[in-house]
């Protein structure tokens, strides 16, 4: 049996036994800091276990956890780093499974600026375009294939800001630092409330699919918290949660 077989049978057990609850030190991708929010606070409810989020660029998470740090589960913005963590020997494995399938937009804080086909880009009507790191951010590197994918790349390249992380990028374009910018669609539509401001929604056939994957990290082995999270990840309340936030499962 798979080891994610396992944890979904485990999970139940766990959530009847808050007089164990534990803590689970979380490593979590910026553009999923909202959605997780609302799922730790849910999770606690069910089991008892507290999840204590750390939110961050996936890429700086890698560097992190070969370098010691605490984190028992990580929820990336891709696929590539737990594998990666995986075959360096840093994460379970088995323990690997997408909880969640990201969507970019072209985001505005301003309606009316971005228009629904994305045509503003062709325009160049703007000063400043906004990007996370595409060395770190798996969202700033599907930005970047789409801008490549636009022919749009080379001629964009002296008006693009960039942000460390995909929170970053969003709070360049909510401040005005920047008209607009590449970010994740779950901090535009967040659940029970309109999109602010005006969005594209970049079709997928422009980028890499932004598969993003959890992954048991080896210090949170034998802990029934950590177990527990995973195993609730894949329950129908955090899909309900994670879909209402704009994302694909």
């Amino acid at each position: 049996m798979k080891l994610w077989g396992a944890l979904a049978l485990l999970a139940p057990m766990a959530f009847h036994t808050a007089a164990h609850a534990d803590e689970v030190q979380v490593a979590v991708a910026a553009n999923f800091a909202a959605p997780f929010q609302k799922i730790a606070a849910d999770f606690a409810a069910a089991t008892g276990h507290t999840a204590v989020p750390v939110v961050g660029a996936t890429g700086k998470f890698h560097v992190q956890v070969k370098a010691g740090a605490p984190f028992e589960v990580l929820l990336a913005a891709d696929d590539e780093t737990p594998r990666k963590l995986i075959d360096e020997g840093f994460a379970v494995k088995g323990s690997a499974f997408t909880y969640a399938v990201g969507k970019l937009v072209l985001w505005s804080a301003q309606p009316g600026v971005v228009d629904a086909q994305g045509e503003v880009l062709k325009k160049g009507a703007f000063a400043h375009l906004a990007v996370a790191n595409p060395k770190l951010a798996p969202y700033g590197a599907a930005a970047m294939e789409t801008l490549k994918a636009l022919g749009l790349a080379e001629a964009l390249a002296p008006r693009i800001v960039q942000g460390e992380n995909i929170a970053q990028t969003f709070q360049f374009v909510s401040t005005g630092n920047a008209e607009l910018g590449f970010v994740a669609l779950s901090q535009v539509q967040q659940a029970g409330k309109p999109a602010v401001g005006s969005h594209w929604l970049v079709p997928a056939k422009l980028h890499t699919p932004i598969l993003q994957d959890a992954v048991l990290l080896n210090k949170g082995v034998g802990k029934p918290a950590a177990q527990a999270l995973l195993g609730y990840l894949r329950s129908d309340a955090a899909k309900a949660v994670i879909q209402s936030y704009g994302y694909g499962l």
